[in-house]
């Protein structure tokens, strides 16, 4: 059993999917008698036969069914190493890391990456999604390769960055939260009577730092998806960004706030692409901050 080899597994699957050993040795481009003694030991080893051979094809047996499945898994496996190996041997990266803001619309991230697979099948994406400066921390410690963040955190010389778009954020509260009764702007000495929903991580990046807080009540989440549960269940208010509220907003289920001190200093989140200066990004690499860039 442990003298099996890819030969014999390919020699097995060249038989089922071509009907006989005779178009099977053509495929292969040997003599139909290698190909018999192939499958031939291939069953001695396994004990196991594979073909019924009392037909004028030769067809699967049970056995050969079940073991089917697994020859072909074996053959991708094999194929998947083999076109891993070169692209490693060209210099192409094992994986691509990508660090996310939590606050980065999907959209544009997805058609990226859609492209990519087919530009590098065999390099794999691995997405970390964080909030505020603990993304930031992800790039700078070398976790990921290429950070999709806030242009707020990514002002420093050891990063080389590029604008890429711009997020809307908006106030947004529960239809039977109190403060959805006000039409008009809102002052701040309202809004310090409510639980402002607040973001937050544990990076040193954000420590003691406060971004749109306007409340002396807050309640802090790490989890951009946790606040957005806490604001349909009406307990607080806070702001979103509009590409992941625009539904909530439609159907009703959430309310835009109109706050006296909510200008547009704090209304837009400019995102951008970055990358460590220091590092020397592959091929995959290159070609994603080209292609985000919007150079490709």
């Amino acid at each position: 059993m442990y003298a099996l080899t890819l030969d014999q597994i390919q020699i097995f699957l060249a038989v089922v999917d071509e009907g006989s050993f005779t178009k099977a040795a053509k495929k292969l481009n040997r003599a139909r008698s290698a190909v018999t003694y192939g499958i031939q030991n291939l069953e001695s080893q396994i004990d196991l036969l594979l073909f019924d051979r009392t037909a004028y094809r030769p067809t699967l047996t049970e056995e050969g069914k079940a073991l089917l499945v697994r020859a072909r898994r074996i053959a991708d496996e094999a194929n998947s190493f083999r076109d891993s190996a070169r692209s490693l041997a060209s210099g192409l990266e094992a994986e691509l890391t990508i660090v996310l803001d939590s606050m980065f619309p999907m959209p544009p991230v997805v058609k990226a990456l859609t492209a990519f697979r087919e530009r590098f099948p065999t390099v794999p994406p691995r997405v970390y999604v964080q909030p505020l400066g603990a993304a930031v921390e992800l790039l700078l410690d070398g976790t990921g390769m290429i950070g999709l963040l806030q242009s707020q955190f990514t002002d420093m010389t050891v990063l080389k960055r590029f604008h890429m778009l711009t997020v809307d954020l908006l106030p947004v509260v529960a239809p039977h939260h109190p403060l959805a009764v006000f039409n008009g702007p809102i002052e701040s000495h309202i809004l310090q009577q409510y639980v402002q929903l607040v973001l937050t991580d544990l990076s040193s990046m954000t420590a003691g730092r406060d971004y749109s807080v306007l409340s002396s009540q807050t309640w802090r989440l790490a989890d951009l998806g946790a606040k957005h549960s806490m604001l349909l269940a009406g307990l607080g208010w806070g702001s979103m960004p509009a590409h992941l509220v625009e539904d909530d907003i439609a159907r009703g289920r959430l309310k835009i706030l109109r706050l006296v001190e909510f200008d547009v200093r704090i209304a837009k989140l400019a995102m951008g692409g970055a990358y460590r200066a220091d590092q020397q990004l592959g091929p995959a690499g290159q070609w994603m901050i080209e292609y985000l860039s919007g150079s490709v």
